[in-house]
């Protein structure tokens, strides 16, 4: 019995490394191709650059692109640029080509391609602590390893994978409190008691990581609000439903301000702290904004900086409100979850000789495509656990759904806002623990019969089939053109 346990454990193990092995293949086997800026890298990279040596983003020359892709990378200008994101995922980008140099698109993008592949681990940490399950944790990181758009995404120097990182962290740490302090506050009520739990430490993690994540995008501050409502009110109905006695002043008011203490300052901390580099320095835009200007009333009296931060914020928070520009990308949140208009960020033709090429015309591209069959699986398997939960109210299910609902449901409340498809690499981890928990569902009910393995086994084999077929295209590998409008399934996809 032992042998075997050991055995079991050392496939387990087995497992483990190998979907690391596989999502570190498709994340970093040749990552410097194209050296060049693709997308919205025109801005993520040259920002980083300037911002690990200025301490702020500085605008560049016209024409910048070719320059920088040739290896002069020191070309940016002395005024300030005025950016739309929080500082620290372009931190994070800035460290890779600290590490391997700002001359390579490798440097540019390694730190991006290493954070996807941690996301792939930390989706089975996460899955594995959700549903008990080594299988289904195995099963999770698998198809987040062999994903199209998180393998793009993560080969590509943008803030949406480091995003989706610091928020799976910060979900992972929410789910270690959320078991401890309802098997606390259980114990205390079964004792004839009532408890507050005054310090947090997992609680006070997730704070900071979701405050990372808040400082990569602001779109990190929708999954800290939800596990802060989540927090407060699920212990306070747990509080309810055991009878404890003075549920209201105890769960709400006493617990519920103690968590929020716990939470929120320090992911404010986290989050301020990310703009260190703008504060330490006199060059950033809107940096000097105080000396000619006051915030009204008390807020006055705030450090220069602080009040030149604060007006900083109000400008940007005006930029996003009211982008809607037309691109020729964009998409309406409503189709995200179908795939229907992924975003191309690259795309070029060679002849023959060129590139490799041996025939007339060939393409290289990349299009953050997802596996069109995890993606349309996942999406019904979200509609079924969001009507079995309205049903059951089954807790499991209601921490899949509060990922996927904090951060997508927000997106559907701006639909003229200018947004793209790869968006939702920040939920798709999420939905992938909602896949997976519907195909052990349909499982149990068909029962362990060779049925039920039949179709576990066909939906991996033919996910990871569909997978290879559109690698090429994830990643830019250069193809006969017809090859790559082989891949191009529907109209809206070019």
């Amino acid at each position: 019995m032992t042998k075997l346990w050991g055995n079991k454990k050392v496939l387990e193990y087995l497992g483990f490394v190998i979907v690391l092995a596989i999502a570190s293949a498709t994340r970093l086997w040749n990552l410097g191709f194209p050296q060049k800026l693709v997308f919205d890298e025109t801005y993520y990279v040259k920002d980083a650059l300037s911002l690990s040596q200025e301490g702020n983003e500085k605008n560049w020359p016209e024409g910048a692109n070719a320059v920088f892709e040739s290896g002069d990378v020191y070309s940016y200008l002395a005024d300030p640029a005025f950016v739309v994101h929080p500082p620290f995922g372009k931190w994070l980008i800035a460290s890779g080509m600290w590490l391997l140099g700002p001359d390579h698109a490798t440097g540019w993008r390694i730190s991006t391609a290493l954070l996807g592949v941690a996301t792939v681990a930390l989706l089975m940490l996460v899955a594995y602590k959700l549903f008990r399950s080594t299988k289904l944790a195995l099963a999770a990181g698998f198809l987040l390893a062999i994903d199209g758009m998180a393998i793009t995404m993560s080969r590509t120097a943008l803030l949406d994978a480091p995003l989706t990182f610091f928020l799976l962290l910060g979900f992972l740490f929410f789910l270690i409190d959320n078991e401890q302090s309802r098997l606390r506050i259980g114990y205390a009520i079964q004792q004839g008691r009532t408890t507050l739990l005054w310090f947090r430490p997992w609680l006070v993690l997730a704070g900071v990581a979701l405050g990372a994540a808040s400082a990569i995008k602001w779109s990190g501050l929708y999954l800290l609000a939800a596990i802060g409502l989540y927090v407060v009110f699920s212990e306070l109905q747990l509080r309810r439903v055991s009878k404890e006695k003075s549920w209201v002043r105890s769960g709400l008011l006493a617990q519920g301000v103690i968590s929020f203490l716990n939470l929120v300052p320090v992911a404010a901390a986290t989050y301020l702290s990310s703009w260190l580099g703008w504060i330490n320095s006199s060059g950033g835009y809107s940096r000097n904004w105080a000396e000619d200007n006051s915030l009204p009333g008390i807020f006055g009296a705030l450090p220069s900086w602080a009040q030149s931060l604060w007006n900083y914020h109000e400008v940007i928070y005006k930029f996003h409100v009211n982008l809607s520009e037309d691109h020729s990308y964009q998409s309406h949140p409503i189709t995200w979850l179908l795939g229907l208009r992924p975003t191309a960020f690259f795309y070029e033709t060679y002849s023959a000789g060129q590139m490799g090429c041996e025939i007339d015309t060939c393409s290289s591209a990349i299009t953050a495509l997802g596996n069109p069959l995890i993606w349309v699986f996942a999406t019904a398997a979200l509609l079924y656990l969001a009507y079995r939960y309205l049903r059951t109210r089954e807790r499991v299910i209601g921490l899949v759904l509060l990922g996927v609902g904090a951060l997508y449901l927000p997106w559907l409340l701006i639909p003229d806002r200018t947004v793209f498809q790869f968006y939702a690499v920040s939920f798709l981890p999420w939905m992938i623990l909602g896949l997976v928990l519907v195909m052990q569902i349909l499982y149990r009910a068909i029962g362990n019969t060779k049925l039920a393995k039949t179709l576990v086994i066909g939906f991996f084999v033919l996910a990871t089939l569909v997978s290879i077929f559109f690698l090429p295209v994830n990643i830019g590998l250069v193809v006969p053109y017809e090859q790559w409008q082989l891949r191009m399934w529907l109209p809206s996809w070019i």
